[in-house]
């Protein structure tokens, strides 16, 4: 039998839809440098530069338009026409000004859970951007508690599950993301619950923990409610 007295719950790709965002823009980006690059070579310069750059700039919609910049000034050996930096920055204000759509299941499941436990929404990014999708989606009012962090390791889920509950070994963490929401989150005591997403940032790419008994999936966010039924 477990004790779990908090939840926390990733936002991007767990709560509504990003990462099919960021794969239109980088499509209308590989159309913009055609003339340049192939569309392979131009996704393998652009990982490089968002692999890099993330350690400089962060996570999230502008942190990706400097990327997408900074690649196109690779690809055309410092050539690329200022027109088309231009289409680059409007792609960028597009991604950042994009409707949040929330995911199936997701409101009923924190109505569902939210009178029996502390809900902390746990999302790592631009603070701006952040903020305005939180509050876009129309679900902070579900929340005990809306945290915005540069990185999520083992210490981020100690001192916020901490914070807003009786600390890691009686919270749960629920995201898409493998190596930021679920692995960091077992390591520092907590339980785990992967719920995938259809698109998976190659960043974020990990693989299931082995004999882990605090870890489990699930298809979809809806049956998070019944795991904890079962668990506790």
């Amino acid at each position: 039998m477990a004790t779990i007295t908090t939840l926390g719950f990733d936002a991007d790709d767990t709560l509504w839809h990003t990462e099919r965002v960021f794969r239109l823009t980088e499509d209308r980006f590989a159309s913009l440098l055609a003339d340049y690059s192939d569309k392979s070579h131009l996704s393998e310069r652009l990982l490089a530069a968002e692999r890099r750059n993330v350690l400089q700039y962060g996570y999230g919609s502008k942190s990706f338009t400097l990327s997408m910049i900074e690649t196109a000034i690779e690809v055309t050996d410092r050539q690329v026409p200022a027109d088309v930096i231009s289409e680059i920055l409007e792609t960028g204000r597009d991604m950042i000004n994009h409707p949040i759509e929330p995911l199936p299941h997701v409101e009923e499941t924190l109505k569902a859970v939210g009178n029996d436990y502390a809900l902390v929404l746990i999302t790592k990014g631009d603070l701006f951007d952040q903020e305005r999708k939180v509050t876009a989606s129309g679900l902070d009012v579900c929340f005990d508690a809306i945290e915005i962090v540069s990185e999520k390791n083992p210490e981020t889920y100690r001192t916020l599950f901490s914070r807003h509950g009786s600390g890691p070994t009686e919270a749960m963490m629920v995201g898409n993301s493998l190596k930021s929401d679920i692995l960091p989150a077992l390591e520092a005591g907590a339980y785990g619950v992967h719920v995938p997403y259809e698109i998976t940032w190659e960043l974020e790419e990990a693989d299931e923990p082995q004999g882990e008994d605090r870890f489990h999936r699930v298809d979809h966010i809806g049956k998070v409610p019944q795991l904890l039924a079962r668990l506790n």
